[in-house]
């Protein structure tokens, strides 16, 4: 399955120690019911350096649809009996950048029928880390080519396969209830690692590239 051509990245600022019942709650209510209306829930996470934080990626087919499925599941049944419970988690879900691949390979595949059971964790220790780059202009041919030829080649050859990678959606917001992040320029591209020590031999060996961190950084408004 290729998802999607419209992706929403929200990054939530919860209550100290309310995590955990977000999950369930998000887990039990809100995932096949919102996948319903024609929504996909891609993958929600734990930020590791934040236990306050909690992140999660949807998906839709085009913006118009977005709009209509975001009115019926949020004037719906489901919101309405548990948006209480929800809401006493969270400070801030603000946060919202809209995203779209930048080419139709770049979108996340997976298959949407593997999927735990609510209150199942996967049992894998591995994790996702998306990267954001927050560029001084509207990421352009320049930049894709940058990337695709130099970057992502030598981030995959250090240990850090791209799963996915977007650039900002730039249509107004067709659901104005949920506010989004208006005039930034991002790139975001997301990997998976096995373990933290695989991500620390990343890291450690993507760092002594110092031949590609010129050019990236005479894009970057600030660093990522």
């Amino acid at each position: 399955m290729n998802c999607c051509p419209i992706v929403e990245l929200r990054q939530y600022t919860l209550r100290p120690g309310m995590r955990d019942i977000l999950i369930e709650l998000f887990d039990r209510e809100f995932v096949e019911t919102q996948e319903a209306l024609g929504m996909c829930i891609i993958g929600q996470f734990r930020d590791l350096d934040n236990p306050d934080r909690f992140i999660w990626l949807r998906g839709f087919p085009d913006m118009a649809r977005r709009a209509r499925a975001l009115q019926a599941f949020y004037s719906g049944p489901v919101w309405k009996a548990h948006r209480e419970a929800a809401n006493a988690t969270m400070i801030d879900t603000d946060n919202v950048l809209l995203l779209r691949p930048v080419r139709a390979n770049s979108a996340f595949q997976f298959d949407s029928r593997i999927r735990p059971a609510p209150g199942m964790s996967n049992s894998s220790e591995g994790f996702v880390v998306p990267t954001i780059y927050y560029l001084n202009a509207p990421v352009g041919v320049a930049f894709v080519d940058f990337f695709e030829r130099e970057l992502k080649p030598a981030l995959t050859e250090v240990g850090a396969p791209i799963l996915a990678y977007f650039v900002t959606e730039n249509s107004a917001n067709t659901f104005p209830a949920l506010p989004v992040r208006e005039g930034e320029h991002v790139f975001v591209w997301f990997s998976a690692f096995a373990n933290s020590a695989k991500y620390e031999d990343f890291a450690t060996a993507f760092a002594q590239r110092a031949d590609l961190a010129g050019e990236l950084n005479s894009y970057l408004k600030r660093s990522p």
